[in-house]
């Protein structure tokens, strides 16, 4: 009996170039390997406290300063709470969602579809990185509606995170350029060795931007070469995501005392309330440096999302659907405090804290700034993989990175950038801040993360040689007290 063979062109799909296959590699070591962002921080306080121990500290004083720091970040960790839960109240208010639904009738082909959204992630993580985590999520969602192009949803939801893995701390919601620009955000333990930096300094420099243009063309291309050709690229439909949004209730006041929830007049209010002291905040200077305050760029945010949503139902619902986008930020900031003061309290026989130890580590390996950047660079990116949290994270490395930079004349505002430039890369593989885009889309880490492990190899040696190189441009100034 003979069988009739389909012709292998029908069942054996098109060949893939080999940063796709290259990506898939990076997919299955993911989904084996990485626990949740909550065990590193624990692995992290552990590791500093033997560290600590073994430099000459004792028990009772490591043990002491971990309780004495877990809440001094108490103001910090609401703020950065805020940041998101900003973001997340203005990206999904009724005007930006009509917005974006404008947005993702742009594109004209599948893979121009990733390349856009990937653009568009960087481009809104300048202003905030909440608003682009959930736009970018949204707006994957409305192309992938779309029945006249092909999108490969994993890959698009990979473009969407691009914000978080490069661009948001080169912009305004940049968490150590913030705290280092807002004396009140500044431990006090950490106030004498950097003082004051404001944004002239780190985020408004014109080489920030050279670093900035140079990454997201880099970003836009790898998006491009990582996207699978049409007959290779999986919809949502094939992955088993529904794209019908759940229905709501068109609600309504069901007695007087709803009433108010229901209408503008309360809002209104409260935004004409609030533009004196706008006004007179804003009046004069730059509004961008002005809103390096991290008191006043929430209070804007929220103030924009409730005048977004209008009504107060409206503005309150949000608010509590974003609150699962910070559980680890509330969780995970009095850790990194207590790893802070671990590091910066305890001294051992000789007077020296672990801090002051790395710091002439650091000077030891490093014979100029361009060198020292480097460094910097580097073990920013190494430890960003176990403490995924740009503010949280600089905390515990500013003492020893900062007092380095003073001792080999290192510009302050730049040190703060290199950090920056370097610190979020590992997100494209540590999916901590992940998790409210992967809410939106309805897929895993491992969808995105072998997208995202593409974008992380091929930037990291470029931007931080860049970044290293730039260093040679500035001039070191001393530390700004307030």
């Amino acid at each position: 009996m003979s069988q009739t063979l389909a012709p292998a062109s029908a069942t054996a799909p098109p060949r893939e170039n080999v940063l796709v296959r290259l990506s898939q590699v990076m997919v299955a070591f993911a989904e084996r390997w990485f626990p949740d962002a909550y065990i590193f921080v624990l692995l992290a306080a552990t590791l500093v406290a033997v560290g600590v121990l073994l430099h000459g500290g004792d028990a009772t004083g490591v043990s002491r300063a971990f309780g004495d720091g877990f809440w001094s970040l108490i103001p910090f960790t609401m703020q950065m709470a805020l940041v998101a839960v900003g973001g997340y109240v203005v990206a999904v208010s009724p005007p930006v969602a009509r917005l974006m639904r404008r947005a993702a009738a742009v594109p004209r082909t599948g893979r121009g579809a990733v390349v856009f959204v990937g653009v568009v992630s960087i481009l809104l993580s300048l202003v905030n990185w909440g608003v682009s985590l959930i736009f970018s999520g949204l707006l994957v969602r409305e192309i992938a509606r779309r029945s006249d192009i092909r999108l490969d949803y994993r890959a698009a939801g990979a473009a969407g995170y691009l914000g978080l893995g490069f661009g948001f701390t080169l912009g305004i919601s940049s968490s150590a350029a913030q705290l280092q620009a807002t004396p009140a955000s500044i431990p006090a333990s950490l106030m004498p060795i950097t003082g004051v930096i404001s944004f002239y300094e780190t985020i408004l420099t014109w080489q920030n931007l050279v670093v900035l243009v140079t990454g997201t063309l880099l970003s836009a291309a790898i998006c491009y070469a990582t996207t699978p050709s049409d007959p290779n690229a999986v919809t949502a439909a094939e992955l088993g995501v529904s794209l019908v949004d759940a229905k709501t209730e068109n609600q309504r006041p069901t007695r007087p005392g709803d009433y108010l929830e229901f209408s503008p007049i309360l809002t209104i209010l409260t935004v004409v309330l609030a533009a004196g002291w706008l006004f007179e905040t804003f009046k004069a200077g730059n509004p961008l440096i002005t809103l390096s305050g991290l008191n006043t760029y929430n209070f804007v945010f929220l103030l924009l999302g409730a005048l977004l949503h209008w009504r107060p139902r409206s503005f309150l619902t949000s608010f509590s659907h974003a609150m699962p986008s910070v559980a680890g930020v509330l969780l995970q900031f009095p850790f990194y405090g207590g790893i802070a003061y671990m590091l910066t309290r305890v001294k051992n026989g000789a007077g020296a804290t672990l801090s002051d130890t790395i710091a002439h580590w650091f000077v030891s390996l490093a014979h100029d700034s361009g060198a020292f950047s480097l460094i910097v660079g580097l073990y920013s990116a190494t430890l960003g993989f176990f403490i995924p949290s740009a503010g949280g994270k600089w905390v515990i490395e500013a003492p020893y990175v900062m007092k380095a930079a003073n001792e080999i004349g290192a510009h302050l505002g730049w040190t703060v950038m290199v950090y920056n430039i370097a610190e979020t890369l590992p997100n494209f593989i540590n999916p901590f801040w992940m998790l409210p885009l992967l809410g939106v889309l309805g897929l895993k880490s491992k969808d995105l993360i072998g997208y995202t492990s593409m974008q992380f190899f091929i930037h990291f040696p470029i931007v931080l040689i860049l970044a290293s190189y730039l260093m040679s441009t500035f001039t070191y100034v001393p530390p700004v007290m307030p």
